[in-house]
């Protein structure tokens, strides 16, 4: 009796703390800070679309794993470069995240060993659009991923009193040529001319007489 008690004490003392111990057949994971095989990666937001080529204006964040001097968020310079320590210049431009990721890592493979690197584009500055005339916010727009004539108006603020919306037009460089595209915003809340509700391209005016 006394001996059974005896290892009954032993056993309870071993799982004090409140942590039971594990089961039969379960598991014990241990977590790891840095998996290995990731040198390079974009963030979560970047690979919504990852086909994005930074642009000159673009800010971007820079990740470097357990190296908070390298890290930080700048913007893509005018000649589409980007300074970082120990790298001096990188070139940014036409280049996704991830690719500009592996550009990193593979410069800073000289001084640490493994880099983790992640990118990300946290504001999108080289893309544009224009909205002029007859509403109440006129002004420059970032073109986001599939936005469409009625979702630039949207952003503008509304028609003012005097706007033609029957007269709408999309002003867009073809071929060195400035060609008009008709947009009749009635008929296109309507539905009878979606077609005309065009996925806008960097640099596009919209017009509203």
């Amino acid at each position: 009796m006394i001996l059974a008690t005896s290892l009954f004490l032993a056993a309870w003392l071993g799982f004090a703390g409140g942590q039971a111990p594990p089961q039969a057949g379960q598991e014990t994971t241990v977590k790891k800070d840095n998996p290995k095989g990731m040198t390079a990666e974009a963030s979560p937001a970047s690979q919504a679309d990852a086909e994005y080529k930074i642009g000159p204006q673009d800010v971007l964040r820079i990740d470097v794993w357990k190296e908070a001097e390298i890290s930080r968020t700048l913007p893509v310079r005018p000649d589409g470069k980007i300074s970082l320590p120990l790298l001096n210049d990188v070139q940014a431009t036409g280049l996704t995240a991830m690719q500009l990721a592996t550009v990193i890592s593979e410069g800073l493979k000289k001084y640490i060993t493994n880099p983790q690197v992640t990118v990300s584009v946290t504001e999108i500055n080289s893309r544009r659009i224009y909205v002029t005339g007859e509403v109440l916010k006129p002004g420059t727009f970032s073109l986001l991923p599939n936005m469409t004539v009625l979702q630039a108006l949207s952003s503008s603020g509304g028609f003012s009193q005097f706007a033609r919306v029957k007269n709408i037009y999309v002003l867009r460089k073809e071929g060195g040529k400035d060609v008009k595209h008709p947009f009749n915003y009635k008929e296109v809340v309507s539905g009878k001319s979606p077609e005309q509700n065009i996925l806008l391209e960097p640099g596009d005016v919209i017009v509203v007489p």
